[in-house]
């Protein structure tokens, strides 16, 4: 049987199993999605947001790039994050990194690997920056699993810096930001960060908006 075959039997056998359970379950499902949580994840395939954090469909709003990464030119992203913020009014975004990250791990190199070279580069801006930390772990695999977690950390604060974040904050006090690493040898997952909604942030990246983009319906919440 071909291996693609095996994801539609899987599929046919998890719908009839939902339906054994509550015969309603699709017709719910169906109509409509009010997920608390934005999750900004890696597309690795060992890392599936609802499998390590065992929720049910509508309760995460998922993003996936290679190494978890908040670009602010990425416009997949930004459009994902403004629907989530915006329409659907989640409470809380994650940016969930992991232990092992080959996106990382390949930022750490100096090879050429083509078209990716342009994404991974954001990661070897972290480095940069925290290069002097960095270089005084002289393990390698505690250097690597620590620069897993200053990426993860540096995404939360890109997050912290979009006007969509902050317009939500100045708004609706809302979303708080969080931080994660999961730990593929022990499938737990590591808090790293976090920042409250209307968090104090360098006024550089702060921006003033005019009275009236505020909103003041704050019960959509």
């Amino acid at each position: 049987m071909k291996d693609y075959k095996q994801l539609l039997l899987a599929n046919k056998a998890w719908a009839k199993e939902r339906l054994e359970l509550d015969e309603d379950y699709f017709n719910i499902l169906s109509k409509d999605q009010q997920p608390k949580f934005l999750w900004i994840g890696c597309a690795d395939s060992r890392v599936p947001a609802e499998e390590i954090t065992h929720a049910q469909p509508g309760e995460v709003f998922v993003h996936r790039n290679v190494a978890n990464l908040v670009v602010h030119t990425d416009i997949n992203l930004l459009s994902v994050l403004q629907y989530a913020v915006e329409v659907l009014h989640v409470k809380h975004v994650i940016v969930c990194g992991h232990y092992g990250c080959g996106g990382v791990k390949a930022a750490m190199g100096s090879s050429d690997l083509g078209l990716i070279n342009k994404w991974l580069r954001n990661i070897k801006e972290v480095y940069a920056k925290h290069d002097d930390e960095l270089k005084s772990i002289a393990d390698e695999d505690a250097r690597f699993k620590r620069l897993v977690e200053l990426n993860v950390e540096e995404q939360v604060k890109n997050l912290a810096k979009t006007t969509i974040i902050q317009r939500s904050w100045k708004n609706f006090q809302l979303p708080h930001i969080h931080g994660w690493v999961f730990d593929m040898k022990t499938g737990l997952i590591n808090e790293v960060m976090e920042i409250e909604a209307c968090s104090e942030i360098d006024p550089i990246f702060k921006y003033e908006f005019h009275t009236d983009e505020v909103i003041t319906n704050s019960s959509i919440y």
